[in-house]
């Protein structure tokens, strides 16, 4: 070989081994760049190249390199660039999100801090960029179409879900996990040595230990194994683990409540009202009892006794009980169980108004005219004594259907109980005619035994519900109002007034129903005479449902601004202090006023004053959104495993829903949802009608609507998507 050849070749190493070095030094800019924007995310002010250096532990050799790429991200205004010292540029083309993954794949991010009536961004699936449902996101903004921006995602700031609840597919010694959440489009890979022996079919945890990419699902080891994903038990606890809910209480918590002692003396500042005749009135299966009423008759009217739970004597504001409180925010109710935001020896116990017990309550007194109208409260810390616990059906029997029994045995408590559905049947009057909304749309009871759901029904609703609720109304109306006029902070219950244009699709779909509309101002009367049109006739649940998507959602605020569905000026709650953490805050606040202090009162667990008010406001919102949430979750999982060896029988059920590729139904006696392809209808060709909610048959002409009562047959059941369908029957199937 020559020595020119050989200079060809060393030439072309060379220059090989350049484009390597070259090629090696531009796949690791990402990588470098995501660390530059994990460090910059985190600072509150700008900082300098050499303190990224540092964090990101480069040489001062390749500083240089370093230099560059932030210059290039200052100039793609990902950074700002301030003197010598660089910050994340967040702004209108780069913003600090978090990702709403739906089950199609795709996604919107909502911005920190975002306004009000701001749209989310939409993030097509190919722009995720690896981000799953939940994450913090670095969300670039691409651009504007159809009245909302879009964008990509450049970085995944921080993980939501780290750990999920899944299916285990095995496959040989590994396997995979399918996710119980639909919201998470992907698999997780299970290497043989991280299965811990879990069988195929199995309902498991699993650990995230690698999150893929784009190419590469996520992989991840077992770390709990559930069971049998059909038992309802499993289910349950899916459920739980999928919201990260707080199923058991620290132990510095539990031994803060057992040191709690009872108290059953009257102090100089509480009121000994144990004379006066309370009762409560609650479900059958109730355990906490934080309400108790009792209604006299005067020359001039009523008196109302509105006895509450005083948990605000035994949890202190910043306690341990009180930091657990306020983390939950709320108990939550599920068919097998209850997590209380209390621990058990407070919520069952020392706070419970059990009867014949002498316990502390907050009181509130409030008088009536003999037409219902309030004209005077007055609030007190008492103790109380309940004389007797009602459940709902037999004040219903006692009062409402006149049971000879039980009026002979409760003889000694009728008058005070007739006092009480007098005055309420003249608050309910009241509240009518102003307008407040009184939606029927019936909740689903789900009985579950040894791993089984053996019954779903209709829970049951009748006057004595009703009695109740007037009660509770009243009593936090008036603190609402008391508290407001005074200038206290509180935590208002504020429901804003509807979206236009919802209702304004709401009074299309009346029309296309023949339903008669009101021709007044959309005020809280109208849409309460609308409800009152509908009321027993085929078109209640549908019309009660669509009007009910129409309202915001109601939610807890530092101002007072509100509550159109109650057309109620004032309300806050304050009548389930064992249960709620708002209404502990107006306890709180409450007793801080009848003490007359001034200046910021203590009423959340850290801190006080306005501002910690708005975030506890946000905080404890989405707190109830949660619980509503995993609640209405159990109810699909229970209405699957329910439903699944039924295939084949038949339903009444109501077209709640209409679209082009089928219809919605809800079974009329269960309560339960689901759907109906139309790939399945197969008498007729059908035609959507979208401006008048309905399917036509081409060749039949058979039309299906919106509120329409059909025959159903079920046809699949699937466990993982809780998803149940149905079909049209036929005169074959009858």
């Amino acid at each position: 070989m020559t020595r020119k050849n050989n200079h060809r070749l060393r030439n072309k190493s060379a220059a090989r081994k350049n484009h390597r070095k070259s090629r090696s030094t531009d796949s690791s800019m990402p990588l470098i760049e995501q660390k530059v924007t994990n460090i910059l995310v985190n600072q509150k002010k700008p900082i300098s190249l050499s303190d990224i250096a540092a964090a990101i532990h480069l040489s001062r050799k390749e500083r240089p390199r370093l230099a560059k790429l932030l210059e290039e991200m200052t100039t793609k205004k990902k950074l700002q660039k301030k003197g010598k010292r660089f910050c994340l540029a967040f702004g209108k083309d780069l913003v600090r999100a978090k990702l709403d993954l739906t089950a199609k794949g795709f996604g919107f991010a909502t911005v920190e801090n975002q306004a009000p009536k701001e749209k989310d961004i939409f993030i097509a699936a190919r722009d995720l960029n690896g981000a799953s449902h939940g994450d913090t996101i670095l969300v670039a903004i691409t651009h504007f179409a159809r009245g909302r921006r879009e964008g990509r995602v450049i970085q995944v700031l921080s993980r939501a879900i780290t750990s999920l609840c899944g299916i285990f597919n095995a496959s040989g010694t590994s396997g995979y996990v399918t996710p119980d959440n639909d919201r998470l489009p992907y698999t997780v890979l299970i290497g043989k040595d991280n299965t811990s022996n879990a069988e195929d079919g199995m309902a498991v945890v699993v650990e995230i230990i690698d999150y893929g990419n784009e190419r590469q699902s996520p992989q991840g080891k077992i770390t709990q194994i559930l069971g049998d994903p059909y038992n309802t038990e499993v289910q349950i606890r899916m459920a739980i683990l999928e919201a990260k809910l707080r199923d058991h209480f620290p132990d510095a918590v539990t031994a803060q409540a057992e040191k709690l002692q009872p108290l059953t003396t009257c102090s100089d500042d509480r009121q000994d009202l144990q004379h006066i005749p309370h009762v409560t009135i609650d479900g059958a299966d109730a355990r906490d009892f934080d309400d108790a009423i009792a209604v006299e008759q005067t020359a001039t009217g009523f008196t109302l006794y509105v006895s509450i739970a005083d948990v605000s004597h035994y949890v202190k504001p910043g306690s341990a009980i009180d930091q657990e409180a306020y983390a939950r925010g709320t108990s939550v109710y599920l068919p097998d169980r209850v997590l209380p935001m209390l621990p058990e020896r407070l919520s069952n116990n020392l706070c419970s108004l059990v009867p014949e017990k002498p316990r502390p309550a907050f009181t509130a007194i409030l008088r009536f005219d003999k037409t219902g109208h309030r004209i005077d409260e007055q609030y007190t810390k008492s103790l109380i004594k309940s004389r007797r616990r009602f459940t709902y059906s037999t004040i219903y029997q006692l009062l409402y259907q006149q049971d000879q029994l039980l009026l002979q045995q409760h003889a000694d408590l009728l008058p005070m109980l007739e006092n009480a559905k007098t005055l309420t049947t003249l608050l309910a009057g009241q509240r009518a005619r102003r307008g407040s909304l009184g939606f029927n749309i019936p909740e689903p009871s789900i009985q579950v035994a040894q791993g089984k759901v053996t019954t779903i029904t209709l829970s049951e609703r009748n006057q004595a519900h009703m009695l109740i609720e007037e009660c509770m109304l009243a009593a936090n109306e008036a603190v609402a109002e008391t508290l407001a006029t005074h200038g206290r902070q509180a935590l208002f219950r504020i429901h804003e007034n509807p979206d236009p244009a919802k209702v304004e699709s709401f009074v299309d779909v009346c029309k296309a129903l023949a339903v008669i509309i009101p021709t007044t101002a959309k005020t809280p009367a109208w849409f309460a005479e609308v409800i009152a049109t509908t009321a027993g006739t085929p078109r209640e649940y549908v019309i009660n449902n669509l009007l009910l998507r129409t309202m915001q959602q109601a939610r807890y605020a530092a101002e007072n601004t509100g509550h159109f569905g109650l057309a109620a000026e004032y309300y806050l709650h304050f009548t389930s202090p064992i249960r709620r953490y708002p209404d502990l805050i107006a306890h709180r606040a409450l007793h801080a006023l009848l003490r007359r202090e001034t200046g910021d009162t203590r009423l959340l667990p850290q801190s006080s004053g306005y501002n910690a008010l708005v975030e506890a406001g946000k905080n404890l919102s989405g707190c109830e959104r949660k619980a509503i949430t995993v609640e209405r979750n159990v109810h699909a999982r229970l209405a699957a495993v329910y439903m699944r060896d039924k295939v084949g029988e038949q339903y009444p059920a109501v077209i709640s829903g209409v679209t082009s590729f089928g219809l919605f139904v809800e079974l009329q006696k269960e309560y339960i949802s689901g759907a109906i392809p139309v790939q399945t209808m197969k008498d007729d060709y059908y035609l959507h009608d979208a401006k008048r909610h309905r399917l036509i048959g081409e060749r039949t002409n058979r039309i299906l609507q919106l509120g329409d009562t059909v025959e159903v047959t079920l046809d699949h059941v699937d466990i993982l998507s809780k998803r149940i369908t149905f079909s049209l029957a036929t005169a074959e199937d009858n």
